[in-house]
């Protein structure tokens, strides 16, 4: 079954990469300067690493303090210490924590290395709910519509879950590994349920290889065979996007 599509959605276009992480930081720079103890949901992947560092160039010229703010990330990869490379909480060091003044004890991710995964699931969806719930949630999109690690599947899973991962999705990250036999076959996500509780939703998508998934998620039918379209039932998402990206809507 499809749910009829709505607009609940503002598009922002951009001219190029560095243009859209510009972008998608002034509207997370504004959640920070608006609400200084905010707290907001991370993301990981290529995408977004513009967006951080333009968030870090502005905290070291003094216009954006990261002391009061707290983060909770959307996923992990099950079975990868923190201190591995190719963990999302090496990632988060690399690209924002270690930059910025976000205090350590402020800073969350699902607990890789937690071999229970009702018992990991369970604890992190009660930290989302101790903190007041996500403030603004940041998004990326993979090929096949995922959000998170909320692969295309027959339902859209509720709370944070522990998931296999696709092979379209191993393959679009085996880059980051040395092989693709290295690449975790599970990793804890938020579920959808969790990320459309945030307040506010952005979403970023740069490149022509994202115009058809970019499309298909805003403008067809909602249903769990394309996660991110669950996106056009929420009702605050800013997408901001490359115009190679955007070209198809």
């Amino acid at each position: 079954m499809s749910i009829k599509w709505r607009k609940c959605y503002e598009s922002v276009q951009s001219k190029d990469y560095k243009d859209m992480s510009r972008k998608a930081a002034n509207i997370i720079s504004a959640q920070i300067i608006l609400k200084p103890n905010s707290v907001l949901g991370l993301a990981t992947g290529s995408t977004p690493i513009g967006t951080y560092s333009q968030l870090v160039d502005w905290y070291k010229k003094g216009d954006l303090d990261f002391s009061e703010v707290t983060s909770v990330n959307l996923d992990e990869y099950k079975g990868l210490p923190g201190s591995n490379e190719q963990s999302y909480d090496y990632f988060m060091h690399q690209h924002l924590f270690d930059q910025v003044n976000i205090q350590e004890r402020h800073t969350h991710l699902p607990n890789g290395m937690e071999p229970d995964s009702k018992k990991e699931c369970e604890r992190y969806e009660e930290l989302i709910r101790s903190l007041g719930g996500v403030d603004l949630q940041l998004l990326g999109m993979g090929h096949n519509g995922h959000i998170g690690f909320n692969e295309p599947e027959q339902a859209f899973e509720t709370g944070t879950h522990c998931v296999d991962l696709q092979e379209s999705t191993i393959e679009a990250n085996k880059r980051f590994f040395a092989s693709e036999a290295d690449v975790p076959r599970q990793a804890y996500t938020m579920g959808i349920k969790t990320i459309m509780q945030a307040k506010k939703i952005l979403v970023v998508v740069s490149g022509e290889d994202k115009a058809e998934i970019v499309k298909k998620a805003f403008f067809g039918p909602v249903i769990p065979g394309v996660p991110a379209s669950i996106l056009q039932m929420h009702n605050d998402v800013i997408l901001v996007g490359d115009e190679a990206a955007l070209s198809l809507i």
